[in-house]
């Protein structure tokens, strides 16, 4: 029986998958100096980039997480895959064939069908129900899109199609081509009663895609008076693949946009979606049948490369009516996800964005979305209409409410300016809208300051760490020679033979390189391009590991020639030599020359020696700066 998968094949995907090509499909990067590249970390919510990837090492690693590895370990961690799955499903997609050891032991895999199958279902699906949209069948289908200004060719764009009514056609043509029972029920398309049933049937299917462009589900709209089920749209339950609160329809479509304009539309409907990108506006995104939440957020945040030092747009579109502005203030309670200003584009006259297209033209949806106003203030716009502000309580309750919200606005500079919206809103001083805006601030700190308490109390402080500070200047000279180590071997070549564990005084450097030597130094390094991760996968300890991803990707402080070199390697055996020194003069004081002569003059010589070698190694430091 076939086992384990070929090293050489592992090792010809790892060199053709470039992990900065597959990381981009989920993070927007940005060139970050000396070969690497940085965005926002996927694997935990953060407002600054920490996450970097150097694409001539095929590494990762994120400062903020700790999270580090190689274009196999990003994939299996991002999609929840087995290292097998992954080298399966990169293999096939930069073409490598990929062949197994006869006889070895197979990697033990989760339980259910593989992910690679239950995307291949979908796609498989998704081909045959576009192929039923041009169906006499489908002629209903066919007449809902062109009524919202939708041809043959963007149905296919968007890769639209057609459920027929029959309740076990798609499942019959998925056995047909080789899949179990179990395999499309995983994967949603089909689900069981008396007998399996087709999920979607006499219903116009949107595929939905995750954002390297895979289906992963789909959203199906009701077109049959007599469908017995009376939702409006069907989605895909939650599988292994699809989870409806991470999933954005469009953005296997508008992720690159959105990277290169720093902007997201965010809209509420699939037909929304294609009206925009088909009048121009190619950052549409919408979610798939549940609101947008926190989850959406860190999705969009990193395509968005939302951070401070590169702040963007995140434009809603909402319907006017009293839906819209609950869905309004919904989004503004998330505001906070954002580095990114929060803005709101609404039709005056109530229109979705597919309504305006088809009644007024690819430019007017262009213009709604030109016509955006800031969230805060469609927001406030809402609560002070909500009052009766010829009655003096009915100022009062609108001042309250509208200063409450204010106070909670993230940009403190702005506050004085949205306390004078309040005051032309309501009709009172100007003076008396900042000080209930100050009044409500007040009131949120020290409620913020009251469970900040009562979380201490509860807290039980974490025992101190007796290990140094990694970042400490102490062992600045330690990091700075592993960083030439790891990223550089075949700069720093043999000058580090003279090393050993005793030259890193920093435990966990000492253990880095002590895995350096049990992997052959760093000559056994040169020339090969999964060194850094070799030395990552070999450390058992978390905490090494980790730094090894650190030092693997961080930027050297300048190019590593060969003065460099030594002004690091020479270095750090001179402040060895240097506590050698140390150590035996303090001997020396404790001991008595006359009571221990052979003692005291064999330490002497050691010394007189120790002080020669490290006048070797300084005049081997100024030698190349000179």
């Amino acid at each position: 029986m076939a086992g384990r998968i070929r090293e050489e094949d592992i090792a010809e995907v790892r060199e053709k998958a470039r992990i900065d090509d597959v990381v981009s499909q989920y993070v927007t990067l940005k060139n970050a100096g000396g070969g690497s590249q940085k965005g926002l970390c996927p694997f935990h919510d953060e407002k600054s980039p920490s996450f970097h990837v150097t694409p001539a090492r095929g590494f990762f690693h994120c400062f903020g997480c700790s999270e580090s590895g190689d274009v196999i370990s990003f994939l299996m961690k991002i999609d929840g895959l087995t290292f097998g799955e992954t080298v399966e499903r990169l293999a096939d997609k930069y073409g490598v064939q990929l062949r197994r050891e006869e006889g070895g032991v197979q990697e033990e895999r989760p339980k259910g069908p593989q992910r690679n199958r239950l995307i291949e279902a979908n796609k498989i699906a998704q081909q045959f129900y576009a192929e039923q949209l041009a169906t006499p069948d489908a002629q209903v289908a066919r007449q809902f899109l062109v009524e919202r200004g939708f041809d043959q060719e963007a149905a296919a764009t968007f890769g639209l199609g057609f459920a027929p009514r029959d309740g076990e056609v798609l499942f019959k043509h998925l056995r047909g081509r080789g899949f179990t029972q179990e395999e499309t029920v995983e994967s949603g398309l089909v689900a069981i009663g008396r007998s399996p049933y087709d999920r979607f049937r006499g219903r116009l299917l949107w595929p939905i895609r995750d954002a390297p462009g895979d289906t992963i589900g789909f959203g199906a709209r009701r077109i049959f008076d007599d469908d017995k089920i009376e939702a409006k749209y069907l989605n895909t339950p939650e599988t292994r693949l699809y989870k409806k609160s991470q999933v954005l329809y469009g953005l296997d479509l508008a992720r690159r946009d959105i990277a290169k304009s720093s902007q997201a539309v965010i809209v509420e409907g699939y037909t929304d979606v294609m009206a925009c990108h088909l009048a121009g506006v190619g950052t549409a995104v919408a979610t798939c049948g549940t609101a947008f939440g926190d989850d959406h957020s860190k999705v969009l945040r990193r395509f968005l490369n939302d951070h401070e030092e590169f702040r963007g747009e995140v434009i809603f579109t909402f319907d006017g009516d009293a839906a819209g502005q609950k869905a309004a203030i919904r989004a503004f309670g998330g505001d906070q996800n954002f580095v990114s200003q929060t803005y709101v584009a609404v039709e005056p006259d109530g229109l979705d964005p597919c309504d305006v297209r088809i009644k007024k033209g690819d430019a007017a949806v262009r213009e709604l979305v030109a016509r955006r106003v800031p969230l805060y203030r469609f927001v406030l716009s809402n609560i002070v209409g909500k009052y009766d502000l010829d009655r003096a309580d009915g100022r009062v309750d609108a001042l309250r409410e509208s200063a409450r919200l204010v106070s909670s606005i993230r940009d403190k500079s702005k506050v004085d300016a949205f306390a004078r919206e309040i005051a032309g809103m309501i009709g009172i001083d100007v003076d008396e809208a900042r000080t209930e805006v100050r009044r409500a601030a007040s009131r949120q700190l020290r409620d913020a300051r009251g469970a900040a308490a009562s979380e201490a109390a509860a807290a039980t402080p974490p025992p101190r760490s007796t290990v140094p500070d990694l970042r400490d200047p102490r062992f600045e000279t330690e990091r700075e020679t592993l960083k030439l180590v790891i990223q550089h071997p075949m700069a720093i070549g043999r000058t580090t033979t003279d090393l050993g564990p005793n030259d890193f005084t920093h435990p966990t450097y000492r253990a880095v390189w002590e895995l350096v030597e049990g992997a052959g130094g760093s000559v056994a390094g040169a020339g090969d391009p999964g060194w850094a991760n070799k030395l990552r996968d070999s450390a058992t300890d978390p905490a090494v590991s980790s730094v090894i991803g650190a030092i693997g990707v961080e930027p050297l402080k300048k190019e590593p020639d060969a003065a460099y070199v030594a002004q690091h390697v020479v270095r750090l055996m001179e402040l060895t030599a240097a506590r050698r020194i140390a150590a035996i003069k303090s001997k020396l004081q404790r001991t008595n020359p006359v009571e221990h002569p052979e003692e005291f003059n064999k330490m002497f010589g050691e010394l007189a020696a120790l002080e020669a070698h490290r006048r070797a190694l300084r005049d081997r430091l100024a030698g190349p700066a000179q």
